[in-house]
């Protein structure tokens, strides 16, 4: 009786851990090999740590490797368009326009950014977080228009 009653515990442990090692798995953040061709709507924020900042509505159009941008605030982020590229986790914007020098040319969408894709949403991000530079993410959030 004892034994029977220590198995059935055993296996219940057992079965709980396996179930939440399952939740965890389901849940991970895939990486993307491309981005399929279409129309994506979203968000783009500069999270700095110290202040609140605005959130700007954005609109991403990629087809084959070239994509196309543009948003609510001029030059926040500052997109025109370009060509991309993809290697593992990471996803390389080539601006292809001329920008005048009276903003930051850090929200120029171009460079290498963290790219990640939960679900339906694709998030690329750039961490400029370090102990001598600026302590800010830009974060690109958005959804292919034909699955809102």
């Amino acid at each position: 009786m004892l034994i029977s009653s220590l198995t059935k515990n055993i296996m219940k442990r057992s079965l709980f851990f396996i179930c939440a090692l399952l939740i965890l798995v389901g849940c991970e953040k895939e990486i993307p090999k491309h981005i399929s061709d279409g129309t994506y709507i979203g968000t783009f924020q500069r999270q700095i740590v110290w202040i609140e900042s605005d959130t700007a509505q954005i609109t991403l159009t990629f087809n084959g490797n070239q994509w196309s941008g543009s948003g609510n605030i001029e030059k926040y982020p500052a997109l025109c368009h370009g060509t991309y590229s993809i290697s593992g986790d990471t996803i390389i914007f080539e601006n292809e326009c001329a920008w005048t020098a009276e903003f930051d040319w850090t929200l120029i969408l171009a460079g290498k950014y963290l790219l990640t894709k939960t679900g339906n949403t694709v998030e690329f991000s750039r961490d400029y977080r370090s102990a001598s530079s600026d302590t800010y993410i830009d974060k690109y959030t958005l959804i292919k228009s034909s699955d809102l």
